[in-house]
């Protein structure tokens, strides 16, 4: 109530939203008067919307460095993730992998097969996290009575997906390893 005895929205209330800012840049904000006609979109809807605009729009397109020493799988994965929003950086091993790692700077999730030459993705895993602790990182297997056998649990940022898979499969995985969600790092056309 106002002092003058009517309500917020009857004074023309409004609702600020601010995102986050981000390193360089200001905070976005959003403005938005509050109506009571019932043709109005819901305030929240629209502060919903708009900080999912706002966020896609800020954000450069995530990262996955994926990392598979059979070619079909690795094509069929950077396949499925360019094809789902993402960029990708392709490696046969781990040690590829660190290599293209230190190339690329920071990259946001690790598709890595489980069981391969020279070091396993957990090694892998592991190897990345020294430079990137908050590394997000999803297991592909064809063998995941051996990823639990070696590796008892998960890491809160760590999730594992059965090979084969499917298309729908892969990205579902991968958004809710990112996103803890369904999404997708593309904002849909406007």
């Amino acid at each position: 109530m106002t002092n003058s005895g009517e309500s917020w929205l009857e004074a023309g209330g409004k609702v600020v939203a601010k995102t986050p800012a981000e390193s360089g840049q200001e905070p976005a904000t959003l403005e938005t008067p509050v109506s009571t006609s019932a043709r109005a979109p819901s305030v929240i809807k629209l502060v919903k919307n708009y900080v999912a605009r706002v966020t896609h729009a800020r954000r450069a397109p995530l990262v996955a460095l994926v990392v598979d020493d059979e070619e079909p799988v690795r094509r069929f994965v950077d396949r499925v993730l360019r094809e789902g929003g993402y960029q990708t950086a392709l490696a046969e091993d781990g040690p590829e992998a660190i290599e293209v790692a230190a190339a690329l700077g920071t990259f946001d999730v690790l598709v890595t097969d489980v069981m391969m030459p020279e070091m396993t993705g957990d090694e892998l895993a592991r190897r990345l996290r020294q430079t990137e602790p908050g590394l997000r990182v999803l297991y592909l297997t064809g063998f995941s009575d051996r990823l639990f056998k070696e590796k008892v649990t998960l890491w809160a940022d760590e999730a594992f997906l059965d090979k084969p898979c499917s298309v729908k499969g892969l990205l579902q995985a991968v958004s809710m390893l990112m996103f803890g969600r369904l999404d997708s790092p593309i904002p849909p056309a406007s």
